[in-house]
């Protein structure tokens, strides 16, 4: 049992409104869905919160039709201008989806300082301490107070070379003696798979070495119900803050409540610097502002196999959500069976963002396609070292296979100068559709980049433009019950309807291919006039080889169509990339079934569509 010899106070950074929001919706919930609690917490007294960065900072314009600034302004005018608000940044990338250069992390750096933002806690899925230092910088010139991360992961194979203490202390003693300022460390685990002494050791080993003065805060998840356990470990080995949410969105893929940690800590001298009396009023708000949202038990609930495939809680949800979507969540379980094969052969490098989702990307791509066939841009980038320096050396053989299925070399230079210069061409976009040319709009536009996605897509643009795609996880409501009456009503038209007592002419126009035929008919009734029941409709249909060919996705569920090769009247080869759609963030080619001419495209790119509906037609 941990004793503190003299009573302590450790302090809380309050989660639930983005950790919270990120591990059980990947962030997918409106502003006016959880601003009302957040202001109630402020009233309660507390005075530090997670409010953006991750996909809390693309979820609000990626799906909800929201500005995510404008956003963070909201939020900073709700707790008032004494509390400190916290961003999640992931170095190399910052809060976009790839690699930006330095010019880009700037920007980013100083539109979160003007919006509200005080802490910036900055990490590196490779613990790249190069990037880390260089990626700290602006958030220094920005005038944020800079949170150096350390990552840790408990890995799910046998080593003794990293993610041991001695490990991720040498990575603290690297980053003390870089020439940054650093304003605290965070040990941060987000997948919750750090066994707590592991936790404790470093802990020890850190603060032996940190300036007395610079705080030291642990990050972890609940997903594998150990988070208590590590956090109290870390306490008795000297952290001086932590990370805790608030039901309903907390243990799970989240952080514990609250009410648990101040629970665990009673008797020790221990004691949080926020009343978990305040919860419960908390929790009520909360769930009453989200009772229309669908909370999945894939995101609530504790599952001790992620000590297996180290998934943090914040890509858990979000990846869950994406297969329910794309109809493939029975693949599930295959998927988390291979991620000890991915990370070890990718040098093991943590699975905080992007390293999850590239993991979980190749896993997937495995699963789908058999191991190695198609490798993932994100994975194989980072195997020939375009993010940064890997733990261990990834394996020869998938280096290989990733050079060549990506036609690219291996890397070793500094990531940021190997970044595109993204700026101008956000610039141009805006330009070229008359919408005004400032930081925000660069920064929106900018930061929904990624190499080989259309601008029509850009998120940024789409959420200018006024046509957000709007994906929020609400409960799907029930289907109205038939009424009687409205089914009654038709049949009682059609036993009323005339009968034909005579000759009747009437035009039909048939369009095929843009070309229109009008024709006459006329319609006798049978028997020469007398008066006949009107004839049941008979419903018809062309044949196959006439309609052609409908070409269709392989998901069962939803995906969007994000290429279209070919127009009609082209002609392709069976196995010719025609179209692709993207379906867990990844893009998918379409190949055509058989050779001849297209006839007809039944979708438009940006279009979502479900597995009945075309995307083209081949004749």
């Amino acid at each position: 049992m941990i004793t503190a010899k003299k009573p302590k106070t450790v302090r809380v950074m309050f989660t639930p409104f983005r950790d919270g929001l990120q591990s059980s919706f990947g962030g997918k919930v409106r502003l006016n869905d959880f601003l009302p609690a957040m202001k109630l917490a402020a009233e309660a007294g507390i005075r530090h919160f997670e409010f953006g960065g991750g996909a809390r900072y693309q979820a609000p314009y990626f799906y909800l039709g929201e500005d995510p600034f404008e956003d963070m302004q909201k939020i900073r005018d709700t707790v008032g201008p004494d509390a400190d608000l916290q961003i999640l940044t992931r170095s190399v990338s910052g809060v976009t989806l790839t690699t930006q250069s330095i010019e880009g992390l700037q920007l980013q750096a100083k539109l979160m300082k003007e919006y509200g933002t005080t802490w910036d806690r900055n990490f590196d899925y490779m613990n790249d301490v190069r990037n880390l230092i260089n990626t700290g910088k602006p958030i220094v010139e920005a005038g944020m107070h800079h949170q150096c991360c350390i990552a840790l992961m408990g890995l799910p194979f046998e080593s003794d070379k990293v993610h041991t203490p001695d490990f991720y202390i040498n990575i603290g003693k690297q980053l003390l003696e870089g020439d940054v300022q650093i304003d605290s460390l965070c040990l941060k685990d987000a997948s919750g798979t750090t066994d707590p002494n592991t936790i404790y050791e470093t802990v020890k080993g850190l603060k032996k070495i940190m300036p007395s003065d610079m705080l030291l805060w642990l990050h972890t998840h609940d997903t594998a119900s150990t988070a208590v356990a590590c956090y109290m470990a870390g306490i008795e080995g000297g952290v001086d803050g932590i990370d805790l949410s608030c039901r309903p969105m907390a243990s799970g893929t989240v952080q514990p409540d609250v009410r648990s940690m101040a629970h665990a800590l009673k008797g020790t001298g221990y004691s949080l610097d926020i009343d978990p009396k305040r919860m419960p009023e908390i929790e009520r708000e909360l769930a009453e502002l989200m009772k229309e949202y669908n909370f999945n038990p894939t995101t609530t609930s504790a599952d001790a196999r992620v000590l297996g495939f180290p998934m943090p809680g914040g890509a858990i949800g979000p990846n869950v959500h994406m297969m329910v979507k794309a109809g493939i969540l029975d693949k599930y379980s295959e998927v988390l069976e291979e991620f000890p094969v991915v990370v070890k052969a990718g040098g093991a490098w943590t699975s905080v963002t992007p390293g999850s989702q590239q993991y979980w990307l190749q896993a997937f791509n495995n699963v789908l396609y058999g191991r190695w066939e198609k490798i993932n841009d994100g994975y194989g980038k980072a195997v020939l070292g375009y993010f940064g320096r890997t733990p261990l050396p990834p394996d020869p053989e998938v280096v290989k296979k990733a050079s060549e299925q990506l036609e690219m070399e291996p890397f070793t230079g500094d990531p940021l100068e190997a970044a595109p210069k993204n700026i101008g061409k956000a610039k141009e976009a805006l330009e070229e559709r008359s919408l005004p040319v400032n930081d925000k709009n660069i920064f929106l536009v900018l930061a929904s980049m990624v190499p080989g996605k259309k601008m029509e897509l850009n998120e940024g643009i789409r959420l200018l433009t006024g046509k957000p795609r709007i994906d929020i996880p609400l409960k799907k409501k029930d289907e109205p019950k038939p009424d009687k009456k409205a089914v009654s009503a038709p049949q009682a038209r059609m036993e009323s309807a005339p009968t034909v007592s005579g000759p009747v002419k009437s035009r039909l126009t048939v369009e095929e291919n843009g070309r229109k035929r009008t024709f006459t008919i006329t319609m006798e009734p049978a028997g020469g006039g007398a008066s006949q029941p009107a004839p049941q409709a008979v419903e018809t249909s062309a044949p196959a080889s006439d309609n052609g060919t409908p070409v269709h996705h392989s998901f069962a569920g939803s995906v969007e169509v994000v290429d279209i090769n070919v127009k009609v009247g082209d002609s392709v080869s069976e196995g010719q990339v025609i179209a692709a759609v993207e379906a867990m963030k990844a893009k998918h080619d379409i190949k055509a079934p058989k050779s001849g001419k297209v006839s007809n495209i039944q979708a438009e790119i940006g279009d979502e569509i479900d597995s009945t509906q075309p995307i083209l037609t081949i004749s």
